[in-house]
């Protein structure tokens, strides 16, 4: 996909930040979406890309901003009690080109088909996480799951990455993936992020990811290592 046109919608964030240097470091022409007083954490990809200021589900700034872009790549971010995520991945979906490559973050808790298998802890956090987040109006985890449904209903070309816990650190390179979290490969549950955003932009050109949702975890955490070394 070299020369070719790509929009991050959530630029500004971290995971944001490290696709876009992964973008550029491909040579991509890159579009990014912010909200305006995020427009100065993108300072220092100046005179690299194009900007467009605005919230993410607001349709007229996503329209504007992957017109004639090759793929999108979003940040699933459940915000507040406005359906934000759903806003967002709804209007990615209707304003992208049909055949332009789509790909979306978000965490272990989503599943394509239900055969996931949760720990207690992960249960545990995503229940505590997610009524704090509703008592507080700050965010909505159900509304991250009917954006993905939306997603997995689609007949656009999705992938849906789904992260483990992550962390910051230099990059290990590609992290390894699973179609179900209880995998035995994904069992560190742990990424750096640089690597998630590097799995994301890696997932344009891979027509395999195409509507799978791939469950990531670092390529040098052990249980990644020991799955290579069993001959997985």
């Amino acid at each position: 996909m070299a020369n070719k046109k790509v929009c991050i919608v959530g630029a500004s964030g971290k995971l944001g930040r490290y696709m876009v240097q992964h973008a550029l470091d491909r040579e991509y022409e890159v579009v990014g979406v912010c909200r305006e007083k995020s427009v100065p954490k993108l300072d220092g990809f100046k005179g690299r890309m194009t900007i467009v200021s605005g919230s993410t589900n607001d349709r007229a700034v996503i329209e504007k901003a992957v017109a004639g872009c090759d793929g999108v790549l979003t940040v699933l971010v459940p915000w507040g009690m406005q359906h934000y995520a759903t806003g967002t991945a709804q209007a990615v979906m209707d304003f992208a080109r049909p055949d332009a490559r789509l790909i979306f973050s978000c965490g272990w808790h989503i599943s394509l088909d239900g055969k996931d298998v949760y720990s207690w802890q992960l249960k545990l956090f995503e229940k505590v996480f997610g009524w704090i987040g509703r008592a507080t109006r700050m965010a909505d985890i159900r509304d991250q799951v009917e954006a993905c449904r939306r997603i997995f209903a689609s007949d656009t070309r999705w992938t849906v990455v789904r992260g483990s816990d992550l962390k910051e650190g230099e990059s290990q390179g590609l992290p390894v993936w699973s179609r179900h979290v209880g995998d035995p490969i994904l069992a560190s549950n742990l990424t750096h992020r640089i690597d998630f955003a590097l799995f994301m932009v890696a997932a344009l050109e891979d027509d395999s990811l195409i509507r799978e949702a791939p469950a990531i975890v670092g390529c040098q955490t052990p249980s990644a290592l020991n799955a290579a070394g069993s001959g997985r």
